[in-house]
């Protein structure tokens, strides 16, 4: 997403080029890829573990920290191995979508009207929103401190990162179109 922003905005005219089909199967490839790869990570590494306390979890989900806990075994030499890799997969993306929003700003400053400026602003920001909705969950109910624990918070935080972004999707990506801006003023009202 970050790359067709990039591509549209500061490439416009050669947007059928770069973002071909060949280009598309390429980033689809690298996102599924890396998916599958952190899938087979975790999924290896959560059947390896004995477990002795049960098999249920404090979640409505099978999450992995919620697997942990219920390991018998020192798990931590795993875990650090999983998060090393996980953290390159993560900050790759992360570096990628930052370094397109740079050069998107870039470009988008130097456009010399104002409604140039707002055309350009808002169809990164939902985008940005979303991203920014969902690593930041993600990331305070993955990178919380052990010494805090609250199954229920837990479980607020894998509702937020798990189903609040997928559905706020639409209603973000939809506040560009004027009508339902004018259905939900009315709504408002």
């Amino acid at each position: 997403m970050a790359y067709d922003r990039y591509v549209a905005i500061c490439k416009p005219l050669h947007y059928g080029t770069l973002l071909g089909s060949r280009a598309c199967a390429t980033m689809a490839a690298a996102a599924w890829g890396s998916g599958f790869l952190y899938a087979l990570l975790h999924t290896s590494n959560t059947f390896s573990l004995p477990l002795c306390q049960g098999n249920a979890v404090d979640q409505f989900f099978c999450e992995i920290p919620q697997i942990l806990k219920l390991s018998c075994s020192d798990s931590s030499m795993r875990e650090a191995g999983l998060l090393v890799v996980c953290l390159c997969l993560a900050f790759s993306a992360f570096i990628f979508i930052v370094l397109s929003y740079v050069q998107i700003f870039r470009a988008v400053l130097r456009i010399p009207s104002e409604q140039g400026w707002h055309k350009a602003f808002s169809t990164c920001f939902p985008h940005l929103a979303v991203v920014s909705l969902f690593v930041s969950t993600g990331m305070f109910s993955y990178l919380k401190p052990p010494s805090i624990p609250s199954p229920s918070l837990d479980l607020v935080m894998a509702v937020l990162y798990s189903v609040v972004p997928p559905a706020l999707n639409p209603l973000v990506y939809s506040m560009r179109n004027q009508d339902i801006k004018d259905a939900l003023r009315k709504l408002m009202k």
